[in-house]
């Protein structure tokens, strides 16, 4: 018995489009979310230097050179110098992502299995 071609679900143009806007504001809120509840970027730690100076900086002759061609003094190159980056991070918040990653991969693996077996079934099963 000759089977016909597995013709696939189609989706209308609306749930297309419906599709493409939830999926849209989904990777919106995920990039805005951790910004707006303050959890990306740790900010910045300025050191305090008690001499103003290129070696009281820390700065190599070297480094020296490459602020005076780059037209700063050491006045206006230490406001730059002794802001850094925090580069610290929460071990609990780290581990809290690490979960909710292995969670949605358990997700996603257990739903695509369930429908490809369902696709698989739908077209090789004998009915």
């Amino acid at each position: 018995m000759a089977k016909t071609p597995y013709k696939p679900p189609e989706q209308s143009m609306l749930g297309q489009v419906i599709d493409s806007i939830v999926l849209l504001v989904l990777v919106v809120a995920s990039l805005f979310l951790p910004v707006a509840m303050g959890l990306a970027g740790g900010g910045k730690i300025d050191l305090a230097f008690a001499d103003k100076s290129w070696g009281g900086m820390q700065q190599t002759p070297l480094m020296q050179g490459v602020w005076e061609r780059l037209g700063y003094t050491t006045e206006t190159a230490a406001p730059i110098i002794s802001s850094r980056f925090d580069y610290s991070f929460s071990l609990p918040i780290f581990l809290l992502t690490a979960l909710v990653i292995l969670i949605y991969f358990g997700f996603l693996i257990y739903f695509s299995d369930k429908e490809y077996r369902e696709v698989i079934a739908e077209r090789f099963d004998d009915k």
